[in-house]
């Protein structure tokens, strides 16, 4: 696996990180909904560098100039709910990519910290051929992204994997690194060092579909 650690190098991703992971600032969900999506940007500009491109003609309204337009056709697949606005973000750079949500989530049996995880539901074009993005903001242990990925296989073949995330750990990486294919190529904000007893990286920013959208019953 590619890793692509993306605030290695400053720039004004740094600032969008800081905002997402502190505490008070965290607090407006439109601000931190809205971070989210910025990261995505930012890190799909950067992906995009690795893409395929084709010349065409395009005409303004004083000649003809030859352009480099995107070739490949890109999905993106999001987890939701907390890979929501991650997506839109996405989406904003990559507007002729068809999408795929699917819903994973960890379920604790009696309450312990021991989890499996949950895919029930798939929406999701034919990939087949196609340059697959996976889009999931926190990268913890790594298995929702596989169990995920294992899943979207039923609708074709990918020619390429990509994965966007915004925080991940070490834990994760090296999971996802002996599951997914050997070219998969990981783009992601930052990374900390450790995850608690119930799988949350620490110190992380906290969960960030509850920070986006409310707190779940």
């Amino acid at each position: 696996m590619i890793i692509n650690h993306i605030s290695e190098k400053n720039s004004i991703l740094n600032k969008f990180l800081a905002e997402i992971r502190d505490k008070y600032i965290q607090k407006d969900p439109l601000r931190f909904r809205t971070n989210i999506e910025r990261i995505g940007e930012i890190i799909s500009y950067e992906l995009s560098k690795t893409l395929n491109y084709k010349s065409q003609k395009i005409t303004t309204p004083l000649g003809v100039k030859d352009m480099k337009i995107l070739d490949d056709q890109v999905v993106l697949a999001s987890i939701l709910r907390a890979g929501l606005p991650l997506h839109i973000g996405v989406l904003r750079m990559f507007d002729n990519a068809e999408n795929a949500f699917i819903s994973a989530y960890r379920h604790h049996p009696d309450n312990s910290n021991t989890f499996s995880i949950q895919v029930e539901y798939i929406a999701t074009p034919d990939i087949q051929n196609k340059v697959l993005i996976l889009v999931d903001p926190m990268l913890a242990t790594g298995q929702s992204l596989v169990a995920v990925y294992k899943k979207l296989l039923q609708f074709g073949q990918p020619i390429k994997l990509h994965v966007i995330s915004i925080i991940g750990s070490k834990q994760g990486m090296d999971y996802i690194a002996g599951r997914l294919p050997e070219d998969t190529q990981l783009w992601i904000a930052d990374f900390d060092e450790k995850l608690n007893d119930k799988g949350y990286i620490v110190p992380g920013l906290g969960d960030a579909g509850d920070l986006a959208y409310g707190k779940k019953s």
